[in-house]
């Protein structure tokens, strides 16, 4: 994780470009950390979240060269940490959300209080093709944003979603043409560190309330699906068949 403060403005960054920016457990810790830490830093006026390279998020890392224990929940944990920190922040939040979102990328960077893409850029809740389930929240954010129809849609299908298309749906909060979202992206920021720093985080609270009343029991629904699921055959087939670049072969039941 990259960190740089400037002009009241904390920036974290995800930088491992080389693996578009997958996450591990320790760096949604630190992220998590970071977040939690940065209401205390008088110097700091609102928070953004971005991705080095090509991708804001591209999910958990579940490379073949990673750890025999990649697949434990203490990533599933990082991440509700993660977004739990961000949602209940007083500091608004603002996603970078740029190139691959995707993952737990999705639901990190819904849970910010602006996600602003660029018209390159995608979203993809891709859990299922490797025989998991949407976690981190995700079941919550997304529903929350498109409604019932349109988050089953992208959970169970695991469609790509074009920001464009996003915005459009409500997922998120802007997107712009990439010759101009540097520009566009300073003009929101510039607005959120000279403006009423107590309103803001009062209405962020409330309108979090109002949508996101289910999320602490999400969270747990969740974890307790994604146990299952992790210790099931359909996830082995799905890391072997993600490794190999080839269709998974499902074959479990409910």
């Amino acid at each position: 994780m990259k960190v740089q403060k400037e002009a009241g403005v904390l920036r974290l960054t995800f930088d491992r470009p080389e693996r578009l920016n997958a996450v591990t457990d320790v760096i949604l810790d630190e992220l998590a950390e970071a977040v939690e830490q940065a209401p205390s830093d008088p110097d700091v006026r609102v928070v953004v979240l971005a991705g080095e390279g090509r991708a804001f998020c591209s999910g958990a890392d579940i490379s073949d060269d990673r750890p025999a224990d990649r697949a434990s929940t203490s990533t599933i944990d990082a991440g509700e940490r993660l977004v739990r920190a961000i949602t209940t922040s007083p500091l608004p939040v603002v996603a970078l959300a740029r190139g691959v979102v995707a993952g737990i990328g999705v639901p990190i960077a819904l849970a910010a209080d602006l996600t602003l893409s660029d018209e390159d850029s995608y979203f993809l809740l891709a859990f299922t093709r490797i025989g998991l389930m949407p976690d981190g929240g995700a079941s919550a954010l997304v529903a929350a944003s498109v409604g019932r129809a349109r988050a089953l849609r992208l959970a169970l299908l695991a469609e790509k979603l074009p920001a464009r298309e996003a915005a459009a749906a409500g997922l998120i909060g802007g997107v712009h043409p990439v010759a101009d979202y540097e520009a566009e992206v300073q003009k929101v920021l510039d607005q959120l560190t000279n403006g009423p720093a107590v309103a803001y985080a009062r209405t962020k609270a409330s309108i979090n309330e109002a949508t996101l009343g289910p999320l602490n029991q999400t969270f747990r629904t969740e974890l307790a699906g994604q146990i299952g699921l992790l210790e099931a055959a359909d996830f082995a087939e799905g890391q072997r068949a993600f490794a190999e670049k080839r269709k998974p072969r499902f074959s479990d039941r409910p």
